[in-house]
């Protein structure tokens, strides 16, 4: 398992992100049941970088929290079985690995919807990433039944880290 954190941003955070991100990589990959070693993309940017990624890459001219680009596509939330129709677009050549995809958050909104829901930033943080990598297996929140799979997942990865609204 890898995951390559890169922060272009002046912002720092009180812990230590690279090992949160692995934290929470790995417990969603467990829960998932991921046959696969894998390879995640973190980048931590700021308001205006979201912005023009959003605005670029899904055509939405507006700032959001997260945005995830999962490189492969699942006909089943968790069902990792398409990646064996096409080894080649899916794995590292040079490691074997996985290509799961690439998350972007903002820590302009880390910070800030860690004051308004009233919880840390580690909390916060954690969270987007949990959400974030359910996107990237194939999980998505259209519909409520979907939406409530997801906040079950992501609850359920934050418990078994004991990442809590209280910290």
């Amino acid at each position: 398992m890898t995951s390559y954190v890169e922060n272009e941003v002046d912002l720092t955070f009180p812990f230590e992100m690279q090992k949160i991100v692995d934290q929470i990589m790995e417990t969603v990959l467990e829960m998932e049941n991921c046959p696969y070693e894998t390879t995640v993309n973190l980048l931590l940017t700021d308001r205006e970088g979201i912005r023009e990624y959003n605005r670029n890459y899904r055509e939405l001219d507006r700032e959001t929290d997260v945005l995830s680009f999962p490189n492969i596509p699942f006909d089943m939330a968790g069902n990792f079985v398409v990646v064996e129709e096409d080894e080649a677009a899916y794995f590292d050549p040079d490691s074997g690995e996985l290509l799961l995809g690439d998350i972007i958050l903002s820590a302009d909104h880390v910070v800030a919807q860690a004051q308004e829901y009233g919880h840390s930033l580690l909390r916060e943080f954690a969270f987007l990433t949990a959400h974030s990598m359910f996107h990237l297996c194939g999980y998505d929140h259209m519909t409520p039944e979907e939406a409530a799979v997801m906040e079950r997942k992501q609850e359920e990865v934050l418990e078994q880290l004991h990442i809590t609204r209280d910290l």
